[in-house]
């Protein structure tokens, strides 16, 4: 196969767009004879005459315009992936793929991917559902870049693998019978019912996420009753 050398084919494109080696010489801020070098060179390399003296003026021979037929095939693709390149670097075009709990993609994911269209279109979004454990080992395997789950389902922020970034708070309440000595009490802390039964789900992330609250709050929840749900 020729040695197809993008540069000079350049020069020779714009011999053809400018006519004479000096005027291509000032175009591409080269000396005359630095053309004439490289265009020799070519012609070498790609076995071919491409250039025929004529007076004090060159032609291109049929084999350079049958070059250059093929040649602004290829400057097209390159100016097409410089183009797609810049437009990466400025964020406006690539993939994003997120792995994310089944609840979580109509209730967040959708929206997010909705808002990011209308700004970046070039952009597309690859959704997984997929549960935090998986999400995240999908995540540490390169599968995906980013995992969405429950804070109390993500690794703790001292595993090096990860980047945590809070995205919102999903507030709980706690339900009280209405003679509760704490049920009118202003400014309850979790810490106050550390002694109480608890009525929580038996598994799942909502109970994962109570327990975690209260271990937080400095206890460790007495389970009266298992919730279904």
């Amino acid at each position: 196969m020729a040695d197809w050398d993008i540069r000079k084919l350049r020069i020779l494109r714009t011999l053809r767009e400018r006519g004479t080696v000096t005027a291509t010489a000032e175009a591409l801020h080269m000396t005359p004879s630095a053309v004439s070098q490289q265009l020799t060179n070519l012609s070498r390399q790609l076995g071919v005459e491409l250039l025929r003296a004529h007076g004090r003026r060159v032609r291109l021979t049929d084999a350079a315009r049958l070059v250059l037929r093929h040649a602004e095939a290829v400057f097209e693709q390159l100016e097409r992936a410089d183009a797609e390149l810049a437009a990466h670097r400025r964020g406006e075009v690539g993939e994003v793929r997120v792995g994310a709990f089944a609840t979580a993609v109509p209730a967040l994911v959708v929206p997010a991917v909705t808002a990011l269209r209308s700004g970046s279109p070039g952009i597309a979004v690859r959704v997984r559902e997929a549960e935090a454990q998986e999400a995240y080992e999908l995540l540490a395997a390169g599968e995906v870049d980013l995992a969405l789950s429950l804070a109390a389902q993500a690794p703790t922020a001292a595993d090096p693998r990860f980047t945590r970034v809070p995205l919102l708070a999903d507030p709980l309440d706690v339900a009280l019978p209405g003679d509760h000595p704490l049920a009118r009490a202003e400014g309850l802390r979790l810490a106050d019912l550390a002694a109480e039964a608890w009525i929580f789900g038996g598994s799942g992330p909502w109970s994962d996420i109570t327990r975690a609250a209260c271990e937080a709050a400095g206890f460790r929840p007495h389970q009266g009753h298992a919730a279904a749900g």
